[in-house]
Formats: structure tokens, sequence, C-alpha cells
């Protein structure tokens, strides 16, 4: 249990029946009343945000979450399989808790396995990865009226938009949590 006074940004709780990050916190001490705590939280496994008053002297439950590094073994379709590379333990994830978080993801790369009492809610891939274009247009010179980027499609099968001296089988940068090009590798 943990009380509001001792929020602190990046905790996660539990709290009507569901997981939230405290976003955002601040110790309010009204001129007249009692003091209390607003906070901006986050529901880890929708990730919708509200915001919440608790009294400082309130406790609720502290969650405790799991982050593991585990490889990406492959898709079977509906089910993606992961593996512990310390004990060789392998778990399958439904396609829901994925969601389009391995689009940039090739098989055997690591990635953060997120859980809570066991259940996978969340994969965190790589900050930035490295694959290669398997399909894109030839760029043509003074091409720029739409911003001088084409689509191309990568190894894993996600489109991306690249600059237009980008050929086709050249190696490339992607920043996963934008889905943006940035640079050659």
């Amino acid at each position: 249990m943990i009380s509001a006074g001792d929020f602190r940004n990046g905790v996660t709780i539990e709290f009507e029946g569901s997981l939230y990050q405290i976003i955002e916190f601040q110790h309010v001490k009204p001129g007249k009343g009692a003091a209390f705590v607003r906070c901006k939280i986050k529901n880890i496994k929708t990730g919708g945000v509200v915001e919440r008053t608790f009294r400082p002297t309130e406790k609720v439950p502290k969650a405790h979450i799991d982050r593991k590094d585990m490889q990406y073994l492959y898709s079977d379709g509906e089910l993606f399989h992961f593996m512990d590379v310390n004990t060789y333990d392998q778990i399958a994830v439904n396609a829901d808790a994925v969601g389009d978080n391995l689009k940039f993801v090739k098989e055997n790369e690591m990635v953060k396995v997120i859980s809570h009492e066991g259940t996978v809610f969340d994969i965190e891939a790589p900050l930035s990865v490295e694959l290669q274009i398997v399909e894109t247009e030839p760029g043509f010179k003074g091409d720029t009226a739409q911003g001088a980027t084409k689509p191309a499609i990568v190894e894993t099968g996600a489109k991306v938009m690249v600059p237009l001296f980008i050929e086709q089988g050249e190696v490339i940068r992607i920043d996963t949590r934008t889905g943006e090009y940035t640079g050659r590798a």
C-alpha cells in the first residue's frame, strides 16, 4: 500500500480495478479546507488518461510490474512466441496484447515483455532498429513537391516514409516510437 502523500511520477498503482501509472502529481494546500493530491493517471492497458484527487492519507495498493528482456521468436498468426534467454522458458502472447508494437521487430530480436501477476499486457520494442528496404519506388531528381519523401516497405512488412535518395536493398535506421526514418545504417 502507498499513501497519496508518497505519490511520485512513474509509480504504478491499482485503482478502481485497473492498473494506472502516475504521470503527474501535485500537492495542493488550499487556504481553506484540507490539503489534497491532484494526479493525472494513465490506464496502462487502455492508454486513457484521467485526473483524480486523493486525500494525502488515502492509501491505494501499489502494483508490481515485471519487465523482462525476452527474445522474439516467431508469430504463427494469432500468437507471438517469446523466449527467456537465461532459462529458455517460452511464452505465447495473444495478438491483442502485442498490438502494433512488433511491426518493426525482426525474429530473434530482444524486446521487453511487460506483465502484471503473470499476465502479459504490453511489449516494448527497442528504441531504434535497423531494417532492410524490400520495396520502394525510384526517386526522381527534382521531384520535391511532396516533401521529398516516398513510401518504402521494410523487411518486417511495415511501411515507412523515406527520403528520395534511399534505394531498394539499403539498410535504414527507424525510431520505433514514432515509426520515422532516422538515417542510414
